[in-house]
């Protein structure tokens, strides 16, 4: 069974950096995709980005330049960074895991997700 258990988050002023982490228990073969999303309170969760099994990621235009994705393979862990943050930026971030359906992802094990506040 997989589990993603994250890390890192937190708070930071606005323009400050943050960066979070996700371990990957348990993983097989099927399960190919890895990705973020974040999500506040009252609305729906938002879609960050992703990263392949070979260490390409992509994003949501609007996470593009200010958001990094990262993997280190050897230890099963996904890395988010993130610059230049904003209040707006503001949310629970949570780590995704599933299984590839055509060239989008079926998502069906989430991290416990991680709290990141930005103050201006």
């Amino acid at each position: 069974q997989v589990r993603l258990v994250q890390s890192g988050g937190g708070s930071a002023q606005a323009g400050g950096s943050l960066s979070l982490r996700c371990e990957v228990f348990g993983i097989d073969s099927s399960r190919n995709c890895l990705g973020w999303y974040r999500q506040v309170i009252g609305s729906s969760r938002e879609y960050v980005g992703r990263i392949e099994r070979d260490g390409t990621p992509s994003y949501a235009p609007s996470m593009k330049g200010r958001f990094t994705i990262t993997q280190d393979s050897g230890k099963n862990i996904m890395i988010l960074e993130m610059a230049s943050l904003k209040p707006e930026d503001t949310a629970a971030y949570y780590c995704a895991g599933g299984r590839r359906s055509g060239p989008a992802c079926a998502w069906d094990t989430w991290g416990q997700g991680t709290q990141v506040t930005v103050s201006s």
